[in-house]
């Protein structure tokens, strides 16, 4: 039995820090991807404590057909859905900021160098906020958090021929949108 499978029966059997050790070894890694498909910390934060508040009221629903994580971030990916239907956000350049925060600066790059890469992870970044919900899911997941396409597909209950061309549709409208960015310049 793995880890996830006894806490999670720890739980089940009534002792609710087991589920506290679910909640932190995962909320960083779900907050890391949720903040990008949410659009800002504070909602991703909020998307984040109701994922988990489900999951421990759901526990008994769990079946164990897939990892813990993937049946954790598909209630948050719909959680987030539901919370973007509620109130389509705007996003301003600070609230985008915000959500990402500095970047790491590499000590033998010299300051026009490290001005450069923010800017360019600052156009990145605003590029996949353009995206539509489906196609922003799956670059989330698959370029930022690293999901391999059947995880990508479990989380969001779709075919991976399906993950696959939102993956495809969604890297040729980020071209698009940073070729016109990089034309304008």
């Amino acid at each position: 039995m793995n880890d996830d499978a006894q806490l999670i029966q720890e739980t089940l059997a009534g002792h609710s820090a087991a589920f506290g050790q679910l909640v932190q070894k995962y909320q960083d890694r779900l907050y890391n991807t949720v903040v990008h498909v949410a659009g800002n910390a504070e909602d991703a934060r909020d998307v984040v404590q109701d994922a988990f508040v489900q999951a421990f009221v759901k526990l008994d629903t769990f079946h164990g057909s897939s990892a813990f994580y993937t049946w954790l971030y598909r209630i948050a990916f719909n959680t987030a859905a539901s919370l973007r239907r509620r109130r389509r956000p705007t996003q301003s350049v600070e609230q985008n900021r915000e959500v990402s925060g500095s970047e790491p600066i590499d000590d033998e790059q010299g300051p026009d160098e490290v001005l450069e890469q923010d800017e360019r992870c600052q156009q990145v970044r605003e590029a996949i906020a353009q995206l539509p919900d489906d196609y922003r899911e799956v670059v989330v997941l698959r370029e930022i958090d690293g999901c391999c396409y059947e995880t990508i597909a479990e989380i969001l209950d779709l075919p991976i021929g399906t993950v696959r061309s939102r993956l495809h549709r969604a890297r040729l409208q980020l071209r698009d949108i940073l070729k016109e960015v990089l034309v304008s310049e």
